[in-house]
């Protein structure tokens, strides 16, 4: 998993657009849609497409947008996109059919099985997930059983039986400390720009930053300061961090929030286009849009400004 796609040619952007993903073009949209009514029809379900789902005759709904993100960012192109829709519906299928995990494995495997997963606000329904605990603005944190084929984000019903949420908490972010780092890049540059990046094909990696103290300490062979660390959750398998510690946390800041904003655009999973300030685990953002949408600014309050003036007092940039 790199940073840089270069794959089979795709339909240039002056192309007309699709109206539900806009980073295929009207061909690409139509040529994907036909693969997942084939895919589902291949295994045995009939079903009618819109823009971004499609529904079976019993009124279930399988999402599109994680699937389109998937085959716009596989480098091989179009050609394996049936594939691709292929393997997915198989796993909605075998998920939606089979019988519940939560009627099927015993508590403590259950609990073995636990972790935490910060995911958008965007799609989350207060009424089901009322547990949901804010980690920054538009950002949650629920819990989820991770099972082979998929991942099931628990509902209040779903973890009544299982015992506190505190309590389920704590054994998920015990279960989130021991997954190991499947690979890290460092990004910088010759001013002093430097930044860690946690990668994975696990669904918790992103969230991670939950235990960033533990991730920080396994990656650098460091602990984290007073005064904390950036960190970007662009989308499910990156997490970003740079330990402060002097004034290159400047011009880093700056990547960091480019990095953030282009991580999250068309990928699936996607979390948060921002750069955000880790202290003592809360999160603060730093980056957001411009007015006009058209770019991005750094939004700081009294707590960072005072930290960047004292970092400039003791160490002025070059």
């Amino acid at each position: 998993m790199g940073f840089f796609r270069r794959g089979p040619r795709r339909d240039g952007r002056d192309t007309p657009r699709d109206p539900a993903f806009s980073f295929f073009s009207v061909d690409e949209g139509a040529l994907f849609r036909g693969q997942v009514r084939e895919a589902f029809a291949e295994h045995g379900l009939e079903v009618t497409v819109y823009v971004d789902v499609v529904t079976d005759s019993s009124g279930r709904q399988f999402g599109l947008g994680n699937l389109a993100a998937v085959c716009h960012n596989d480098d091989r192109g179009p050609r394996v996109w049936g594939e691709l829709a292929r393997q997915h519906a198989g796993m909605v299928l075998r998920t939606m059919d089979g019988p519940s995990a939560l009627d099927t494995l015993p508590p403590d495997q259950i609990r073995a099985q636990l972790y935490p997963r910060v995911i958008s606000a965007e799609g989350l329904d207060p009424q089901t997930f009322a547990y949901a605990r804010s980690v920054a603005p538009g950002l949650y944190e629920v819990l989820a059983l991770d099972l082979p084929e998929s991942v099931m984000m628990l509902t209040d019903e779903a973890l009544e039986p299982l015992g506190e949420v505190a309590r389920l908490r704590e054994r998920a972010l015990r279960n989130l400390r021991e997954l190991p780092v499947e690979k890290r890049e460092t990004v910088k540059d010759a001013d002093g720009m430097r930044f860690e990046v946690v990668l994975g094909d696990s669904f918790y990696t992103a969230s991670r930053v939950l235990a960033l103290d533990s991730v920080v300490q396994r990656v650098t062979g460091r602990q984290i300061g007073l005064d904390g660390a950036l960190v970007a959750m662009p989308f499910r398998h990156q997490l970003a961090f740079h330990v402060i510690r002097d004034t290159t946390m400047i011009p880093t800041l700056n990547a960091m929030a480019s990095f953030a904003a282009s991580g999250f655009e068309d990928t699936p999973g996607a979390i948060s286009p921002y750069v955000y300030w880790w202290r003592g685990g809360t999160l603060t953002q730093l980056s957001e849009e411009d007015e006009d949408g058209e770019g991005l600014r750094i939004v700081v309050g009294d707590d960072f400004e005072a930290l960047l003036e004292r970092l400039v007092a003791q160490d002025p940039p070059r």
